[in-house]
C-alpha cells in the first residue's frame, strides 16, 4: 500500500487545456479559478496530447476499454505464486508477439522483455507491470464481473498493470506513434514479499543496465506517482539452546527468553519521523510443550525507511540488540554450562531510493496529470522503482486508474467505473512526453 506524502500538486484540480476527448474534472472552486500560465514543459504537454496519433490513441483507449478489462481478467485467471510465474510469462509474451512486439524474449530470472523501437535515436525507457502475486499454489483466482467491477486475487495488483502496459503497447504499435529512442516493455517477476525484487535485480544487475535511461512501473489503482522508495531489511532471528525439562533443567539459559529480551530492546527502539523509520517483529514461533524449555526460539523482523543511512542506522541498532540478548540471559545463569547462540539470516532486502521532484521523469508525470486534469499525488512506497532509484536511475511508479480496494486478500477488487481508461491514456501520455513525439 502506498502512502501519500503530500496531497498537492502542479496537477491538481485545474482544468483540461487541450483535448476535448478528454472528461472534465468535477467543477471545484479550484477549476474555476484562473489557471496559471503553463511552463515550457507544461506546454509542451498539452501540445503532446494533441498530436494527431496521440489523440487517435487516447480515443481507441477510450473506445477499447473492454479490451483492456479482458487482457486484466484473463491474465488474473493464470496462476502466478511467487517463483512460479512461469505460466504466467509464456502467456504474457505471447500477447506481446501477437501486438507487433520485437525481440520479446524471458531471460533467466523469468521476466518477459520486448522493444518498441521509435524513429530516431534517442533515449531508453522501460516500462513494466510485475507478474507475481502474494498468493501461494491453489488459490482461486477465477475472476468475478459485477457490473464495472472485478474481483480476484491479484486483480489490482497486478493485473491491471500488466493490462495496462499491454494496451500502451498496443496503441504505440497500432497509432505508428513517431516517437525517439526506444520503448521497453516488461513483465517481471519478484516484485511481491518474497520475490524481494529478484527481477529487477536481474535486470539492473546485467548487461541492460547501462543501457536504460529512465523507468515507470504501473503499480496499484488509482492514481498516485511513487518518487520514493521505501527500503527494508528483513530477518530471521533463531536463538538457540539445548533445552531441557521445564523444571528438572531450570537454571540454564532459555533461547525463548533470550528472544522476549531482544523483543523487548527493537520496542525501546528511537525512531525517526523524518525521515521516517519503522521497526516490526511480525512472526514468532518455537518450543515443544508448556513444561519444556525451548531448544529454539525464532522471530521474523521487519526493518523500513526511505533513506539508506537510516536504515543503516536502525539496523546498526537492531544488531547491537539481539546479541546483547544473548549475553544477557547468560548473565541471568552464570552457574550454566550450557550454550545459548543467536543466527541472524537475512530474508529480504530491499535498497531505498528516490527521485527528485524536481526531476524530469517526475515534472513530465505531473505536467500529464495537469493536461489531463487528475489528481496525482506524490507518494512513497516499496515497488520494483526501488531498483533503478537506487542505481540513481530517473524512475516512478505510476497507478494504472481505476479504482482498487482489498489489495493481497482474497476480495481484492478492482472497479473500471466510468473512467478506467484514463489509466492507460495517463501512462501512454508520460510515456510519450519522456520520449519525445514528432
Amino acid at each position: 500500500m502506498r502512502s501519500t506524502r503530500f496531497a498537492s500538486n502542479a496537477g491538481g484540480m485545474l482544468p483540461a487545456l487541450c483535448v476535448s476527448l478528454l472528461a472534465a474534472a468535477p467543477a471545484t472552486a479550484a477549476a474555476q479559478a484562473t489557471p496559471a500560465k503553463p511552463t515550457a514543459l507544461e506546454a509542451s504537454v498539452d501540445k503532446l496530447a494533441k498530436h494527431a496519433t496521440v489523440a487517435t490513441a487516447f480515443i481507441a483507449l477510450q473506445n477499447d476499454n473492454a479490451w483492456t478489462l479482458d487482457q486484466q481478467a484473463s491474465i488474473c485467471q493464470i496462476p502466478a505464486p511467487p517463483f512460479k510465474e512461469q505460466a504466467r510469462a509464456a502467456e504474457y509474451a505471447k500477447r506481446f508477439r501477437e501486438l507487433g512486439v520485437q525481440n520479446v524474449r524471458i531471460d533467466k530470472e523469468g521476466n518477459v522483455i520486448g522493444e518498441i523501437r521509435g524513429n530516431r535515436p534517442g533515449p531508453t525507457l522501460l516500462l513494466a507491470g510485475h507478474l507475481d502475486t502474494v498468493f501461494p499454489e491453489g488459490t482461486d483466482v477465477r475472476v468475478k464481473r459485477e457490473g464495472t467491477k472485478l474481483t480476484a486475487p491479484g486483480i489490482g495488483d497486478d493485473c491491471r498493470g500488466l493490462a495496462v502496459v499491454l494496451s500502451v503497447a498496443r496503441q504505440v504499435i497500432t497509432q505508428k506513434i513517431p516517437f525517439a529512442g526506444k520503448l521497453l516493455v516488461v513483465g517481471n517477476v519478484g516484485e511481491e514479499g518474497p520475490g524481494n525484487l529478484r527481477g529487477m535485480r536481474a535486470i539492473f544487475g546485467g548487461p541492460m543496465r547501462d543501457s536504460i535511461d529512465m523507468f515507470i512501473s504501473v503499480d496499484g489503482t488509482g492514481f498516485g506517482i511513487t518518487n520514493g522508495g521505501v527500503g527494508s531489511n528483513r530477518y530471521r532471528v533463531h536463538y538457540k539452546g539445548p533445552g531441557g525439562h521445564s523444571y528438572g533443567a531450570f537454571g540454564m539459559p532459555n533461547p525463548m527468553h533470550a528472544m522476549g529480551r531482544a523483543i523487548a530492546k527493537i520496542a525501546d527502539l528511537e525512531a525517526s519521523t523524518t525521515p521516517k523509520v519503522t521497526f516490526n517483529v511480525g512472526i514468532v514461533s518455537g518450543g515443544t510443550s508448556v513444561n519444556s524449555i525451548p531448544f529454539e526460539a525464532i522471530m521474523e523482523v521487519d526493518l523500513r525507511s526511505e533513506t539508506a543511512a537510516a536504515l543503516a542506522e536502525i539496523d546498526a541498532r537492531l544488531q547491537k540488540a539481539l546479541r546483547e540478548a544473548v549475553t544477557e540471559e547468560k548473565a541471568r545463569w552464570p552457574q550454566s554450562k550450557a550454550a545459548l547462540s543467536v543466527v541472524i539470516d537475512t530474508i529480504g532486502l530491499r535498497p531505498a531510493g528516490s527521485t527528485p521532484d524536481s526531476s524530469l521523469i517526475v515534472r513530465t508525470s505531473l505536467a500529464a496529470a495537469r493536461t489531463m486534469s487528475i489528481y496525482t499525488p506524490l507518494t512513497i512506497s516499496s515497488t520494483d522503482a526501488n531498483v533503478p532509484m537506487n542505481l540513481r536511475i530517473p524512475a516512478v511508479t505510476l497507478d494504472g486508474g481505476g479504482r482498487g480496494t482489498g489489495a493481497h486478500s482474497l476480495d481484492e477488487s478492482y472497479d473500471d467505473r466510468a473512467d478506467g481508461y484514463k489509466g492507460p491514456q495517463y501512462v501512454l501520455l508520460v510515456v510519450m512526453g519522456l520520449l519525445g513525439v514528432k
